[in-house]
């Protein structure tokens, strides 16, 4: 009721009283991490997930939500696990495999982000995000071909996000004028 009301402080203090009771329930831990995320309680949040997880660590929802809020602080190194567990847990939890691909990028680990992103895009074809990055990865990967034919496929759903990766890398995306690129 709180929650629905707005009342975010309120309704942590609830969970914090929840919890005092019963340190271990995993609505409670899973739902203080929740606001306190919308609170800006960042490392709160993230101590709630990590109890979450322990408690119930067959939940992929609470390793995605973990490993978003450690990647959202720059945590990319903890943030990783997170996402492998999550997808090991429900192959078919698409942000959880977008969320794995930047943290592979961000380790300039193109080929295995070019996997997780083809995961990601096959799973939730219609959003531009993974798309984008995925065209980003191929580019890093110095196959300009494969990263037009993504800008093509994008152009036909969401136009401008397309038109901004072409301007964003004109140079590299006419790389190798039309030749093709070498198949993964």
């Amino acid at each position: 009721m709180l929650l629905a009301c707005a009342k975010r402080s309120a309704a942590l203090s609830t969970f914090d009283q929840m919890l005092q009771l019963r340190p271990a329930d995993p609505y409670a831990l899973a739902s203080r991490g929740h606001v306190a995320a919308q609170l800006h309680l960042t490392q709160d949040a993230i101590a709630s997930l990590r109890l979450f997880t322990a408690v119930r660590p067959d939940q992929a929802a609470g390793w995605f939500n973990l490993g978003y809020l450690l990647q959202q602080t720059g945590r990319h190194d903890e943030a990783g696990p997170a996402f492998e567990r999550a997808v090991a847990l429900d192959a078919r939890l698409d942000q959880a495999w977008y969320g794995l691909a930047l943290v592979l990028i961000h380790a300039r680990r193109f080929e295995e982000a070019a996997v997780a992103l083809q995961k990601n895009t096959a799973l939730q074809p219609l959003s531009p995000y993974g798309w984008y990055r995925l065209a980003q990865v191929w580019l890093a990967l110095g196959q300009p071909g494969k990263a037009r034919k993504v800008v093509a496929h994008l152009g036909r759903f969401e136009p401008r996000v397309a038109a901004q990766l072409q301007r964003e890398n004109t140079a590299a995306l006419a790389a190798a004028g039309g030749a093709t690129d070498a198949t993964h």
